[in-house]
């Protein structure tokens, strides 16, 4: 006779709570999975982007940036808790009592994810679809070695965008434009 799985699923507030080991994780369906710190060129870019971004959004009181550090709850029992490298959530999405001194609630408007050279190709698709099933409209992947950025708003509507080219915030982060050039050290 099969034996039931008896292991024990963890919460967001479970996550939240746990004492710091100098590491970063994410929550995939329950199960605690260790993130590998950011490489230096990665870090490089996700502030890039973030600066960027964090001025724009700011100068035209449109909502609030994070980096690396922010989770976000995406899906409760068993919980999904993700931290894009860069994310941004819309002023009128912001909660009445302010912005959570836990995780977000819900999905970024807006999630970057900077490739790293461990990253798998499968992981980083999971991350997609974990995105945009929570409502996140637009997900920008971007690739240092190529120095493309794959900007997402939907699992089937991608432009790839190399560097010569212009990134565009479309209807979330209006009028925002900057040269991909700009975005890679």
């Amino acid at each position: 006779m099969a034996v039931p799985d008896q292991r024990s699923l963890m919460t967001a507030e479970e996550l939240f709570d746990l004492s710091d080991d100098g590491r970063r994780y994410e929550l995939v369906e329950g199960e605690l999975i260790p993130m590998t710190p950011a490489g230096a060129r990665q870090g490089a870019i996700a502030v890039r982007v973030a600066r960027l971004l964090d001025e724009y959004a700011e100068a035209h009181d449109l909502g609030v940036c994070g980096t690396a550090e922010p989770g976000f709850i995406l899906r409760r029992d068993p919980d999904l808790v993700r931290a894009p490298d860069v994310s941004f959530v819309a002023r009128a999405r912001i909660p009445a009592t302010g912005i959570p001194t836990s995780y977000w609630p819900f999905a970024p408007d807006l999630a970057v994810e900077v490739i790293s050279p461990s990253d798998r190709l499968s992981d980083v698709h999971a991350k997609l679809a974990d995105y945009f099933s929570a409502g996140t409209r637009l997900v920008w992947v971007m690739e240092p070695e190529a120095r493309v950025v794959y900007a997402y708003r939907s699992l089937h509507d991608v432009q790839v965008i190399g560097e010569d080219g212009e990134l565009d915030g479309g209807d979330v982060l209006p009028g925002f434009r900057c040269p991909v050039r700009r975005l890679f050290p």
